[in-house]
């Protein structure tokens, strides 16, 4: 009778953590699809920043589209008269390319043709979401394999460069074997899951550790045997030119946590080299993109207004203050951009391509 009382406890044992195991994989699963729905262009009236429609009259572009697994995604040839090189280009989760056409452009302007395209459940390409944080990659893959059969792509030498998502995606997709020149990587991570672990980290503190299982299965679930598709691996497998941008107050992506450079003594590649940015207020995630004016008038001026308007309404702005707030920001100090680093990744290609 005991033998049989302990063999019920233990089989009831193994179905509750079954059941629990379960639970908390859809639990996860709901979270994530959350955590990565579209990224969509904003509402203009929302926006400081210039979109397409301001850049038209002196940056022709050409639109092109190509598959990413089962989606169709929008691309777009910039400089297409350049010969210098082209640059493939990879943005970050939450947005599309054109929240990136401040350095696209002054890359044209430097004589590169850039090929930018949305990403998966982002701006102009399809798709009910971004799906995850391997999804840059693979769709930065499909995009250079799309660019390697195109005549107005493929007669140039290629380079990659990415920011965040893009900045992981530029790096892991050293992985698939393409004939890339150059590669940079801005504020990058390693691998997707040790960036999904230093987000739940930040979220619930210790007890995150908890929640790994479940967040490593999700992912495998999705991505397969691309889940674990690591930066450094595809940097140390090219052997190509690369460099590594991040800032050291980086708080999206840890300087020394999931980030790229931070597993700078496991980089083999003798090619790589690396741009730290430390000056206060241009350390950020991609507060090294702006200018030292821009900087100053953001904590001068932007920052105490908005802090102003939240108070006065208890952080529920009206929809019309709100319009009143981003019309009043001045967009050529907003949309300004940061020389150095143009010319860093300017020199660094040029370099590259001899």
């Amino acid at each position: 009778m005991k033998k049989k009382v302990i063999k019920i406890s233990a089989v009831i044992l193994v179905l509750l953590l079954i059941a629990g195991c379960i639970t908390g994989f859809v639990i996860t699963k709901k979270e994530m699809d959350k955590n990565f729905g579209r990224g969509d262009y904003p509402d203009r009236r929302f926006a400081a920043a210039w979109f397409y429609d301001h850049y038209e009259p002196e940056y022709p572009r050409q639109e092109v589209s190509f598959k990413s697994r089962e989606n169709t995604l929008k691309g777009f040839i910039y400089g297409a008269e350049n010969d210098r090189g082209l640059i493939v280009f990879a943005h970050g989760i939450g947005s599309g390319h054109e929240f990136y056409l401040g350095l696209i452009t002054r890359l044209v302007d430097r004589g590169w043709r850039v090929f930018a395209y949305d990403c998966t459940g982002s701006g102009y390409s399809e798709g009910d979401g971004t799906v995850g944080l391997a999804q840059s990659a693979l769709d930065l893959d499909s995009a250079l394999t799309f660019a390697e059969g195109d005549s107005r792509l493929n007669s140039l030498d290629t380079f990659v460069l990415g920011h965040s998502w893009g900045g992981y995606a530029a790096a892991a997709v050293l992985n698939f074997g393409h004939d890339i020149k150059g590669c940079v990587t801005m504020s990058g991570y390693n691998t997707p899951f040790e960036e999904l672990a230093e987000t739940c980290d930040g979220m619930f503190g210790g007890k995150s550790k908890l929640i790994y299982p479940f967040v490593w299965a999700y992912n495998k679930a999705t991505f397969g045997k691309n889940a674990s598709l690591s930066a450094v691996d595809g940097i140390n497998k090219s052997g190509i030119p690369v460099l590594v941008i991040h800032g050291d107050n980086d708080d999206v992506i840890a300087y020394d946590g999931a980030s790229i450079i931070s597993h700078k003594d496991e980089i083999t590649n003798s090619n790589v080299e690396y741009k730290v940015f430390s000056e206060e207020d241009r350390n950020g995630h991609n507060s090294y993109f702006n200018t030292p004016e821009y900087t100053e008038y953001k904590k001068m001026i932007l920052i105490p207004l908005q802090d102003e308007i939240n108070e006065k309404y208890n952080n529920k702005v009206p929809e019309e203050e709100l319009i009143r707030f981003y019309e009043s920001i001045d967009k050529e100090l907003y949309n300004g951009f940061n020389q150095e680093l143009v010319e860093l990744i300017d020199s660094f290609f040029g370099k590259a391509a001899n």
